[in-house]
């Protein structure tokens, strides 16, 4: 009877590889796109039918279930991609850059949302949709620094050497994220300090909290999956890529 000594790997190697990557991933994309689907049509019915206009804003107040779950995975997006650029500098990953990559271009479209929703917020709100305050020009930024981003994966024909140099970039353009969370803080600005996640609690009733955190994990979730999707498409067209360049090469040989 032979004994098989060949050592196991672990689920971090298992899923370094993209082909499997690929594979324990992709049947997970219809049911994270149908719980998406389902969580936004409630966050949305309890967000105009269900939860109450604000005393002072009235109706305006309903922008806030769109604006700031959007504002959240404009910072979290960029997170991701900051351990994905940690990935591929120190662990040397095979799938953070692709990661890192396929985040960018949504951190910028979130990113774009909350600045719009907020502008559209603000016009009633404040009486202007626009003020160079410490949050939102720091949030402006932060979208300026995706844009870069996105400008330098399209600059770069070697991906892998494009990788290590958009990680140092995505590093450095962390520091901007504590500034616009603690910029509430640190400045004098128009934007309330944190009500939702605090230390003592929300500040803020169950009827708003409520399908704010439905459209929370709806936007979260909308993220997960075109994350996941982007990957998938990244991973594929590396490989065409690649096998475009060996028929290239045996060609010429």
């Amino acid at each position: 009877m032979s004994i098989d000594t060949a050592p196991k790997q672990s689920w971090w190697n298992r899923i370094a590889h993209p082909g499997q990557f690929v594979a324990w991933t992709r049947p997970l994309l219809w049911p994270l796109t149908a719980l998406t689907a389902v969580l936004f049509v409630v966050g949305l019915w309890f967000a105009f039918f269900a939860s109450p206009e604000d005393y002072q804003m009235g109706d305006t107040v309903r922008i806030m279930y769109v604006h700031v779950p959007n504002a959240w995975l404009s910072q979290f997006v960029y997170g991701i991609m900051a351990v994905s650029a940690l990935g591929t500098l120190v662990w040397r990953h095979p799938l953070a850059d692709v990661s890192m990559k396929a985040a960018a271009p949504l951190g910028a479209l979130f990113t774009a949302l909350a600045l719009f929703t907020g502008a559209l917020w603000g016009r009633p709100t404040w009486g202007t949709f626009w003020e160079w305050d410490g949050r939102m020009t720091s949030t402006l930024v932060l979208l300026f620094i995706y844009l870069g981003i996105v400008a330098l994966w399209r600059a770069f024909d070697d991906q892998l050497r494009a990788a290590r140099i958009i990680a140092v970039f995505t590093l450095v353009g962390a520091i901007n994220i504590p500034i616009i969370k603690f910029s509430v803080d640190w400045w004098s600005t128009l934007h309330q300090p944190a009500s939702v996640f605090r230390a003592d609690g929300p500040r803020m009733p169950g009827s708003i909290l409520t399908p704010l955190m439905v459209m929370f994990v709806a936007f979260t979730l909308l993220f997960l999956t075109l994350h996941l999707k982007a990957m998938h498409t990244e991973i594929k067209r590396r490989r065409v890529v690649t096998l475009q360049r060996k028929a290239a090469q045996g060609a010429s040989s």
